[in-house]
């Protein structure tokens, strides 16, 4: 009987060779996907300090030094919260993104900051929609989304600037204080009450641009959705007008929380 064994492995040759091209094709794939689960940006491209910079940022704009303390858990969430209300809305968002798009943004209190009202607007009419309605059930969701963002983080604002108003008053009191202790302490305070104002000034940018896509939308598509997305943009105008926090001018990090 003829040894076919040689054949029999040159069969199968072809099949294996198939099958790790595919597991290839695939692994590379999905490690071309940066992002994870809904256009999340992966964990593992996060870290725990990933927005510390927000703070030097902030005061670094105005001439003052950042804290080399450690950020606490609070202060922390109040970074992380507060970065997709300070990135300009587009439809995707860098927080949303890969990490690769993740940028850092510059403080409003730079003079090169150029606010363009009309950008949001502009890209959300441009870009290709299914329909008409799709447009304004974008800028819905995105207004939406913002308030429920921005009750979370004032929450987290009212704990962090109540902290920071007990931590004030200790300073008087704590012993063999250095100076280079309570400048980190100062510093990390101015540096929690600028990320508030930053937001509260970025909210208020916000409004502005959706104002102005809702208004271009009603002319060259009108549809009755429109009255939903006036509400949620009059929801948000309110609250900037009226937020749960407020930072007393002249002292920098001392709040008055409202109810």
């Amino acid at each position: 009987m003829p040894d076919i064994s040689h054949l029999m492995r040159a069969s199968r040759q072809p099949r294996a060779s198939a099958s790790f091209a595919v597991l290839l094709a695939t692994g590379l794939l999905l490690g071309g996907c940066a992002g994870g689960d809904f256009g999340r940006t992966r964990a593992d491209f996060r870290n725990d300090d990933m927005h510390r910079w927000m703070g030097a940022e902030a005061t670094g704009s105005i001439g003052l030094k950042p804290s080399q303390f450690q950020l606490t858990d609070g202060e922390r969430q109040l970074r992380d919260q507060a970065y997709p209300l300070i990135e300009p809305p587009h439809s995707r968002p860098a927080w949303k993104a890969v990490f690769g798009d993740y940028q850092v943004v510059a403080s409003p209190w730079r003079q090169k900051v150029v606010f363009d009202r009309t950008a949001y607007g502009r890209a959300l009419i441009d870009e290709p929609h299914r329909s008409d309605a799709s447009r304004y059930s974008q800028l819905i969701d995105d207004a939406r989304d913002d308030i429920t963002r921005l009750e979370q983080f004032y929450s987290t604002a009212a704990r962090v600037l109540e902290l920071d108003r007990k931590r004030n008053a200790s300073l008087a009191h704590v012993s063999q204080l250095s100076p280079r202790e309570r400048a980190d302490a100062v510093a990390r305070m101015e540096e929690n009450a600028l990320i508030v104002q930053w937001v509260q000034q970025c909210q208020e940018r916000r409004v502005s641009s959706y104002r102005w896509a809702l208004e271009r939308l009603v002319v060259q598509a009108p549809d009755n959705i429109a009255g939903e997305a006036d509400r949620l943009i009059n929801e948000m105008a309110g609250l900037a007008a009226n937020p749960p926090v407020v930072i007393q001018p002249g002292t920098g990090y001392q709040v008055i929380s409202k109810g």
